[in-house]
């Protein structure tokens, strides 16, 4: 770690020098030895990411049935006397624990122990980095599965973006070399911001790590939101074909890949395409206290109830032993995976697993948002953090937050559109003009009356734009919520932004006789409307294609409008969703539309 932990060098320099032969207790009938130990120090977290916990939560488990600090202590000796020389502290999120810095100290004391590693969501981590560094915290994973800020705070439901960055930055400071970034990456997602972590390597010392997303009870996971190793690094190698593959340590799970010249590499975690069962080393104790010898697998065996019930070191030993001499040469198949009993991700630690896909949203051009004075901007200090290192597409934070006397959201997505994030919005589409002409029948009703999908195959492909609008009446106690941004729930305005364009470009799962078109441009703007005490709602679709895009502009503005509703019932049930309509429509053999 560039000489930052001589002591830490020097102790691992006398582990190797009087090594002592491994544990028969830890290796299993395969011959693999297990040195890796990962210990949950807590279920809790404080964030409420849509994609760690089932829908309906997660029961947590009685204080008086965790394990004690001095029971976790216990068994990490244990399993240091018989060979395990690398411990990583896990949660739910383990930096929330009182006692954390303590814990880090007690193990750094366990002769044999050569690394103390900690999986963090870094909402605490630069706060407490430079005490948990003294104590003898030797290596550090971070979760990060989104470089857009407003993204981030729609799929954690809380704020805190800066302070992971804040806490990644203080890593560097210190010392950490690389300093581990685990993506979990899922399409529809964050899959389009594959180039932008990467990006990130070249003038920092990262090793950006993503991980397959897996199945885990409750996280709904479907093969088709996973995107495969294979996948991820044909997209990077078509954007930096001078991609070399690093050598692979023993018992990792990562194959890893630099890009020459940068600083940091990327990894990937293969877990569902590609498993490393053959090289495992791993064992998990939860935070109840049982011991999981695969992550995937369903077999548990409490070592709180043999230790609580007064067992020996022997007896704890055989109990170990039997676990992992029942551990199988390999975990099942992503498709059996899915369909077994397993703990949610939450209860077991957490590398952010996904639940159902939260809004896909371009990070190429996400979001201009304008807020008013109660925002806090920190854009100088991101902007000296990263140095000039910062991705292109992803802009400083101060562009999203400045004061403005009318707070209001507007949204891009925009295959052509200047690839900084925030630009300013450009002008309102193009005012269409003549009458549309009418239809003398239903053009989704065939001869006999059944309802049929129009055939398009023999339109002509021309740019299609509508535009929609909705409002919302939200009542005056609402209103000065959102206008000040002191929901509970989060940004108001943020989030329905966000659904307004992931619905308009799920139209077509939605109407079921909608065609599916490939957007080129969504913007969904909102502003407030103080003398109405509403949000004012309009949507705009662009296309190029054989057929409208009035449908996507009118779901975005309807969703848009649901969600605000959403986000404020709590305040208030008397809000009020109105004037959805169609405001414009050009492109297309029956000529434009504009409501006067």
């Amino acid at each position: 770690m560039r000489g930052a932990f001589p002591e830490l060098s020097r102790r691992r320099q006398f582990l190797r020098e009087h090594a002592v032969p491994f544990s028969a207790f830890l290796t299993d009938s395969f011959g693999r030895q297990h040195s890796y130990l990962r210990i949950s120090l807590t279920e809790k977290c404080n964030l409420r990411c849509q994609y760690c916990m089932p829908e309906e939560g997660v029961p947590l488990t009685p204080k008086a049935d965790l394990l004690t600090t001095e029971e976790i202590l216990t068994l990490a000796r244990l399993f240091v006397k018989e060979g395990v020389d690398k411990i990583r502290l896990t949660g739910g999120e383990p930096l929330i624990r009182p006692d954390v810095v303590d814990i880090v100290a007690q193990l750094h004391r366990l002769e044999g122990l050569r690394t103390i590693g900690i999986t963090t969501n870094g909402i605490n981590l630069a706060r407490l980095l430079p005490q948990l560094q003294k104590a003898g915290l030797s290596a550090i994973n971070i979760s990060l599965d989104t470089l857009v800020p407003a993204k981030f705070e729609f799929i954690v439901r809380r704020k805190g973006f800066h302070k992971v960055m804040e806490g990644i930055h203080k890593a560097i400071e210190l010392g950490y070399s690389p300093v581990k970034v685990n993506c979990v990456v899922m399409r529809g997602l964050n899959e389009d911001e594959l180039l932008n972590f990467v990006a990130l390597t070249k003038g920092l010392p990262l090793d950006v790590r993503f991980i397959e997303y897996m199945p885990f009870d409750g996280n709904k996971w479907n093969f088709k939101k996973m995107v495969s190793y294979k996948e991820m690094l044909d997209t990077l190698q078509q954007q930096w074909p001078e991609l070399e593959k690093l050598p692979e340590e023993e018992s990792s799970t990562a194959k890893a890949f630099k890009i020459p010249g940068f600083r940091g590499q990327v990894s990937f975690i293969t877990s569902m395409s590609e498993h490393f069962c053959g090289t495992c080393n791993r064992l998990r104790i939860t935070a109840d206290g049982n011991l999981k010898v695969c992550l995937f697998g369903s077999s548990e065996v409490s070592l709180r109830d043999h230790l609580r019930a007064g067992a020996s070191e022997e007896e704890l030993l055989r109990i170990i032993g039997a676990a992992v001499g029942r551990k199988k040469r390999q975990h099942a198949g992503m498709f059996s995976i899915a369909q077994m009993k397993n703990r949610p991700m939450i209860l077991i630690e957490l590398p952010l697993m996904l639940q159902d896909s939260p809004p896909a949203i371009s990070s190429q051009d996400p979001f201009h948002v304008q807020g008013i004075r109660h925002r806090v901007s920190f854009s100088n200090r991101m902007s000296t953090w990263w140095k000039g290192c910062w991705v292109s597409r992803t802009p400083p934070l101060g562009q999203r937050w400045s004061n403005s006397p009318q707070r209001h959201c507007s949204s891009h997505l925009d295959s052509d559109a200047n690839p900084k994030c925030l630009s300013a919005v450009s002008g309102a589409p193009a005012t269409p003009s003549g009458p549309l002409p009418t239809s003398d029948h239903l053009t989704h009703v065939d001869t006999e009356g059944r309802a049929a999908m129009v055939d398009v195959g023999g339109k002509p492909d021309t740019e299609r734009v509508a535009v929609a609008s909705a409002v919302v009446l939200l009542g005056p106690v609402a209103f000065k919520l959102v206008q000040e941004n002191q929901l509970k729930k989060g940004d108001a305005l943020v989030v329905a932004q966000l659904a307004g364009v992931q619905a308009a470009k799920l139209t077509s799962q939605l109407i079921p006789l909608c065609h599916h078109v490939a957007l080129s441009h969504v913007q969904v703007r909102l502003e407030l409307d103080a003398a109405r005490h509403a949000v004012g709602i309009r949507a705009s679709c662009r296309a190029w294609g054989p057929t409208g895009v009035e449908m996507e502009a009118l779901t975005a503005a309807a969703v848009a409008a649901l969600t605000l509703y959403d986000m404020c019932k709590a305040v208030s049930r008397d809000i009020v969703l109105g004037e959805i309509k169609l405001l414009s429509k050009t492109g297309g053999q029956r000529g434009d539309f504009h409501r006067t």
